[in-house]
């Protein structure tokens, strides 16, 4: 490739949650029937060339990650579906996030489309790290950086973050 696609193209409704650690986006090259590997190759260069470290899959399916490796980008799959209990699987997802952050890892945090779910990690993430004191703090952080407005879905993650293993502080 070159000139400007030898770059990539950012993923889709990117966006910093922590300025220059901590970011999240729909799936590289699109979700579902969207989906498209050129443009998912050309997202993948993009992440790379930006110095990310770690790209972080909530997808329950293996989706792309034989693409990240390819590519050379590792990647970390920690599955959260529709169905599974936020209960059994935030408090692993939190304390790996909390981890690679600090020691210095800049990550990509991505579901299959930047939904209320995704919102609602990374606003439960703010608020079970203690960075935000209070539920309804986080959601707000995270709609404004996100220009959308968080749903049920996505509150409830927020509402539950204190009372799962390893939280900074219950509010």
């Amino acid at each position: 490739m070159r000139g400007k696609w030898a770059k990539g193209i950012p993923p889709r409704f990117f966006a910093w949650i922590i300025r220059d650690h901590l970011a999240v986006s729909e799936r590289p090259g699109g979700y579902a029937r969207n989906h498209r590997k050129v443009r998912r190759q050309e997202e993948i260069l993009w992440l790379r060339g930006e110095g990310f470290t770690r790209v972080v899959s909530l997808l329950p399916s293996g989706h792309n990650l034989k693409a990240y490796t390819d590519l050379g980008v590792t990647w970390a799959h920690l599955p959260f579906g529709p169905q599974d209990d936020p209960h059994a699987v935030l408090p692993e997802v939190y304390q790996q996030l909390r981890d690679w952050l600090a020691s210095g890892e800049r990550l990509l945090l991505h579901h299959e489309e930047l939904s209320d779910r995704l919102m609602g990690v990374v606003a439960g993430y703010l608020r079970w790290s203690g960075m935000v004191p209070s539920g309804p703090q986080a959601i707000t952080v995270v709609e404004q950086i996100l220009h959308r407005q968080m749903g049920p879905d996505g509150r409830e993650l927020v509402a539950i973050a204190p009372e799962l293993a390893g939280a900074a502080h219950a509010s």
